[in-house]
């Protein structure tokens, strides 16, 4: 029996949504390295992607953001290669903004760990994100992670989140 995904209800399978904070991806003026950024997640049910949004607090430079999706091994803190890639140029009027990375054709497992990574080598933009701590945290599913371009082993918070909703269709 086939599935025919335009009619299937697309549907935010996982969100975080607080926005009281900010990571910053790419390249700032004077600097040699970029900054990266990026957010783990359990995937709550099994279904298609069809996209990943971020919420763009601040573009301060022009430029293109790709983001990578790969499965996430939670244990070891170790990412597997890119199982897809989208690549959105980023303008100032996108602040403020909720901005679609289309990611279709993949499918996600309920109880699997994924995690998405974003750079950008000549833009500087701002992705919002909610800052909790230690005793409130504001993502439960995961963790992000930031890094840079010199030393992308990065580090990982469970007291920040990045915002972001994953799009499945069922």
């Amino acid at each position: 029996m086939e599935t025919n995904h335009s009619k299937s209800q697309l549907n935010a399978a996982i969100q975080q949504v607080t926005n009281n904070a900010t990571s910053w991806i790419g390249h700032r003026h004077g600097e040699t390295k970029s900054k990266l950024s990026g957010q783990t997640f359990v995937c709550p049910t099994e279904g298609e992607l069809d996209c990943i949004e971020v919420f763009s607090a601040h573009v301060t430079n022009n430029g293109p953001v790709e983001m990578t999706l790969h499965a996430f091994d939670t244990e070891n803190k170790t990412w597997g290669p890119a199982l897809k890639s989208s690549i959105v140029e980023f303008t100032k009027g996108d602040t403020g903004k909720w901005i679609s990375f289309p990611l279709k054709g993949l499918h996600l497992q309920k109880g699997m760990s994924y995690g998405f990574r974003l750079k950008s080598d000549t833009g500087l933009v701002g992705v919002g994100e909610a800052a909790g701590n230690t005793k409130q945290v504001p993502f439960v599913g995961g963790q992000e992670w930031t890094a840079s371009s010199e030393d992308q082993r990065g580090r990982y918070y469970s007291y920040l989140s990045l915002a972001f909703k994953v799009e499945l269709r069922a």
